[in-house]
């Protein structure tokens, strides 16, 4: 069994893998301030909800977008388990050709992502990772990660909204009643919503049209679930895909690379 883990900047993505099983995938919140005993009782106690004992975790996995507590999860795997820790970044192989400016200045969190998606989806591919930021990704025919887009997250933008607004409320991340809102709280739900699936169609039908034809499009991330169901596009929901990627790489690099 491994321990596959993505710190993000809102959230860890934390899930144990068995084979080519995904056994569980849960969150915790991010927080820079926690210690490594904080954040290895943290991972204790998810592991007994699930029933698994972490002595049975042969190996783990991190890709990180946060650098302050990439040691502080690191450790706190090894005082759980006596496993070695890999560590997504240089030197780490992946099979994915970057085609970026600066290859190295692309997230880990994406490069997993990629890696997943290569390996699941039909090419073409379109990536699209709801979190803190909401990050497009685009693989073209020969698997080549080409490029794509970065936007403000849902819940930046909601919060911006209401920090410089004096009468905007604080909202949920709900469907609205309707379209077309009669009330402030219901108007602000159907912008967010809305607003947000209309961008995302509006974003796949131009990078399918620069590519000159049509991507499959995947959609995963902690948001995207309240998303897609709104858009018009074909978009796939996988809520393991970081996951997956981590199982990947990971199998890759299974006899190097560990610290």
């Amino acid at each position: 069994m491994i321990l596959a883990v993505d710190i993000g900047n809102t959230n860890i993505v934390i899930g144990c893998i068995r084979g080519e099983e995904i056994l569980f995938t849960e969150r915790l919140s991010t927080d820079t301030t926690r210690t490594t005993l904080e954040y290895a009782i943290s991972f204790k106690n998810v592991l007994e909800m699930y029933q698994l004992d972490a002595k049975d975790i042969e190996g783990a996995i991190i890709s990180s977008v946060v650098p302050p507590i990439t040691n502080a999860i690191r450790d706190a795997i090894k005082k759980i388990a006596d496993a070695e820790v890999l560590i997504v970044g240089p030197g780490v192989k992946t099979g994915l050709n970057i085609l970026m400016d600066n290859p190295k200045t692309l997230g880990s969190d994406l490069v997993v992502n990629a890696v997943a998606g290569i390996t699941e989806y039909p090419v073409p591919l379109i990536l699209i990772d709801m979190g803190t930021a909401t990050t497009i990704s685009v693989i073209d025919r020969q698997k080549n990660y080409i490029g794509g887009m970065i936007l403000p997250g849902i819940r930046v933008s909601t919060d911006s909204l209401t920090s410089r607004t004096s009468q905007l409320p604080r909202i949920s991340v709900e469907e609205p009643k309707r379209l077309i809102g009669t009330n402030t709280v219901d108007c602000m739900k159907s912008g967010l919503i809305y607003g947000n699936a209309s961008c995302m169609d509006g974003m796949i039908e131009r990078i399918n049209e620069e590519l000159g034809e049509k991507a499959t499009v995947v959609a995963t991330g902690g948001l995207a679930r309240r998303i897609v169901p709104h858009c018009r596009q074909q978009i796939i929901l996988d809520d393991e895909l970081l996951l997956k990627g981590l199982k990947y790489i990971y199998y890759k690099n299974r006899s190097t690379h560990r610290v």
